[in-house]
């Protein structure tokens, strides 16, 4: 079930985001080029980036929270008994996967908003709805990951103590 869970998020998240990235750099080469020796830059380049970062980051949140990658506070970890420490993690999970689904809900009455007043970027008049849309997608995406961790704690989830290196005198 891991094995092929990580293989989907790494195949829909990961390349989702690795393309938007891609995207971004290829675009950020072209504009500097055209600016700098055809003294023309791509039109809306400056929205198409920010669009492209939003897919970026929201597509590697679901990917961060399966890996177990974001930023973790751990200074009661060397404290806690290790019987608190499953329900712990499974508190904080539920909590996560509860504040995810929640933004991913507020992006959703967003998109319909954005869809409905037919808000539009500046410069180049794209559509934000389908943006806020695959914001939600992805938010509710890291969503189901923590729900799943709530049943199923992460490999290694309780084996993991801090290290604090030796500072030299």
């Amino acid at each position: 079930m891991t094995s092929l869970m990580d293989r989907l998020l790494k195949w829909t998240c990961g390349l989702v985001s690795a393309l938007a990235l891609f995207g971004i750099m290829w675009l950020m080469l072209l504009d500097v080029i055209g600016r700098k020796y055809l003294d023309h830059a791509i039109p809306g380049a400056l929205e198409i980036t920010e669009i492209l970062m939003v897919v970026v980051i929201f597509g590697a949140l679901p990917l961060v929270s399966w890996r177990s990658e974001h930023i973790v506070f751990d200074s009661l970890d060397g404290v806690m008994p290790r019987a608190l420490k499953g329900l712990q993690h499974r508190l904080v999970h539920l909590v996560c996967a509860g504040t995810f689904a929640f933004l991913g809900l507020q992006l959703i009455k967003r998109a319909e908003r954005f869809a409905e007043y037919g808000e539009v970027t500046a410069h180049l008049g794209l559509s934000l709805a389908p943006v806020a849309w695959i914001m939600a997608v992805f938010l509710a995406t890291t969503a189901l990951v923590h729900l799943l961790f709530v049943v199923q704690l992460p490999p290694g989830a309780l084996e993991h103590v801090p290290h604090t290196p030796e500072l030299p005198e």
